[in-house]
């Protein structure tokens, strides 16, 4: 049985040597096969190959990121607290299309969590040491300094929505005004007199676009927009109930809402129910994002559909690309807004 050991066996692991010396060629073309250099030709990758696998060589990867001066690992920064990570599909779908983005590369994926001013300077410290080589950060505030900071330490860097109109980091967005107006555009035309917003934090742009939507409907319909018909949350489950609270004390003829997202109509459902008011019959309801949360309300809520999990993935190729340094960085930073599409169910 010991004839059939594959060379090397018993004496540690095999070498980039050996591997040269088995295929014939020398140590610097095995390093251009295993790194996916092209300058090789098809015969000699093929015979380095066979020798790789005929003596089960691994390429040491900490010392191949060493010598090219990379970490081999990027960070999915989300500044929020745990509870909102497990707590909202957005978060899990951003995750899985990232992974699914990063599955065919060598990248390991380090998630982070931001809850307190201690661990924002911990990661800051972190990252200012370049121990990943690209970073992709979710739900961005106005006043968040941490896009800022991976500009000037020059870390490629794709956020999921954008700090302003005029955002300089490249990021991946969704058409959150053109969604939003969708969204109230179906309730006036289901014949909604009063249709009242609960926004997401307005230090979020993405907040601030909804909210942009949600007027430019109302306006289109020849109406004005009531302050007392919008009240601003916080994308939660618990903000969606206190909203709903306010709007029926401040509003109780309200027939219609658009919540700027899925959980916070959720919330808005319960107290429509504990108040009595039927949905649609009393007041129609809308939400956003499409979740899962939206398919098992009862009943199941209209929501206008973002590919958030796509999102995830485009957000991987653009940092692949950041890194790689294809950009051209004189040029417009890559700037991606997908489509959104009102999918249409019987809450409204």
């Amino acid at each position: 049985m010991a004839g059939t050991r594959r060379h090397g066996a018993g004496r540690g692991r095999p070498t980039l040597e050996e591997v040269a010396a088995r295929a014939g060629v020398g140590r610097g073309t095995v390093s251009r096969v295993i790194n996916g250099s092209p300058r090789v030709s098809d015969r000699t990758r093929t015979a380095v190959e066979q020798a790789v696998a005929e003596l089960g060589y691994v390429p040491n990867r900490v010392a191949r990121a060493l010598a090219a001066n990379r970490a081999d690992a990027v960070a999915l920064v989300i500044p929020e607290p745990e509870t909102r990570l497990f707590a909202e599909p957005y978060f899990s779908d951003i995750i899985r299309g990232v992974g699914a983005g990063l599955a065919d590369t060598d990248l390991q994926l380090l998630l982070t969590l931001i809850r307190t001013p201690k661990e924002r300077q911990r990661l800051a410290e972190y990252l200012s040491a370049h121990r990943v080589d690209g970073v992709l950060l979710v739900s961005v505030h106005a006043d968040d300094p941490l896009p800022d900071l991976l500009e000037r330490i020059e870390m490629p860097a794709v956020l999921s929505g954008r700090r302003s109109a005029h955002e300089s980091v490249p990021y991946v967005d969704s058409d959150n005004t053109g969604g939003a107006q969708s969204a109230v555009e179906h309730l006036i035309g289901r014949g909604r007199e009063r249709v009242a917003t609960i926004t997401g934090p307005l230090d979020m742009y993405v907040a601030q676009c909804r909210l942009e939507g949600y007027g430019a409907a109302v306006r289109a319909a020849g109406r004005e927009v009531e302050e007392e018909l919008v009240v601003s949350a916080d994308f939660t489950e618990e903000g969606g109930r206190r909203a709903m609270w306010q709007l029926l004390s401040q509003r109780p003829d309200l027939d219609g809402v658009f919540a700027a997202s899925d959980v916070m109509a959720a919330g808005a459902r319960q107290v429509l129910r504990e108040n009595g008011r039927g949905v649609p019959d009393d007041v129609a309801l809308v939400g956003f994002e499409d979740s899962a949360v939206a398919r098992h309300m009862d009943p199941p809520l209209t929501s206008v559909r973002q590919a958030t999990e796509e999102m995830g993935r485009a957000m991987v190729r653009v940092l692949l690309e950041e890194i790689g340094g294809r950009s051209d960085h004189t040029a417009k930073r890559p700037q991606l807004v997908l489509p959104t599409q009102l999918v249409r169910r019987e809450s409204s």
